[in-house]
């Protein structure tokens, strides 16, 4: 899992790096309003993932999260099959 938490948060910080280069290059009014913020939030849910407790009840429930938010760079070569959900 640890594996796909790392794959997770590098995909998000690309993807800030490429919302940053559309800002610079053509305006912040390039960007949809909705997608940064929503970037944030899975790193987040990341971070808080790395700082739990396995005996953490919640443990498990954010763990199918997050695999479920990584189907998103499913087709991304680093992506792994066994993180389907």
């Amino acid at each position: 899992m640890d594996d796909l938490v790392r794959f997770l948060r590098d995909r998000n910080m690309a993807d800030n790096h490429a919302y940053a280069e559309v800002a610079h290059r053509f305006g912040g009014d390039a960007l949809l309003d909705s997608h940064l913020p929503m970037l944030d939030l899975v790193d987040m849910l990341a971070r808080q993932y790395e700082a739990m407790d396995p005996a953490d009840a919640r443990h498990a429930g954010l763990a199918y999260a997050l695999n479920m938010l990584a189907q998103s760079y499913a087709e991304h070569p680093d992506y792994r099959q066994e993180w389907r959900p």
